[in-house]
């Protein structure tokens, strides 16, 4: 299985790579994680955000691998504990061959590209650097992956 993270912004910081390259290496063969970045569209500053957000919404959708299963990042979304995290991983290993994980950008996504996915999560009630949340994800699905295969990583 691929687990794609489809991101707005490129030229993140180092310890962002580090830690994004540390995490999405961990899991087995048989889960992949592919970070895709998407460069964020020239903005003045005069343009609307609601504006941004289709133009950027239009570059993610447009990036998501044929058939996958589209989860979105909205802070309105399901929060998720780790143990429902591993469910999820779970079946998505029974049911679909890629998985795209979809992070917005400053301003988050627009409605079309929120109502194109199959999910909607949220990673807390806090918010965070958008470029920290690949970093968050790739743990997350590297400990959901370990809860899955009895690796100690996870305790309870």
């Amino acid at each position: 299985m691929e687990i794609h993270l489809l991101a707005i912004g490129t030229r993140m910081p180092k310890w962002i790579d580090d830690g994004f390259a540390e995490y999405s290496r961990r899991p087995g063969r048989d889960c992949k994680l592919v970070l895709k970045e998407i460069p964020s569209p020239r903005k003045s500053k005069s343009e609307e955000a609601s504006r941004i957000k289709r133009l950027e919404g239009d570059l993610l959708m447009a990036a998501v691998p044929d058939g996958a299963y589209r989860v979105a990042l909205d802070e309105k979304g399901k929060m998720h504990s780790t143990k429902s995290v591993a469910e999820k991983l779970s079946g998505w290993f029974d049911s679909h061959r890629r998985v795209a994980i979809i992070i917005g950008g400053a301003d988050g996504l627009s409605d079309a590209a929120l109502d194109s996915c199959n999910e909607r999560w949220s990673l807390s009630r806090m918010t965070f650097p958008h470029s920290l949340v690949r970093v968050i994800l790739a743990e997350q699905i590297y400990r959901a992956y370990s809860l899955l295969n009895n690796h100690p990583y996870h305790r309870e």
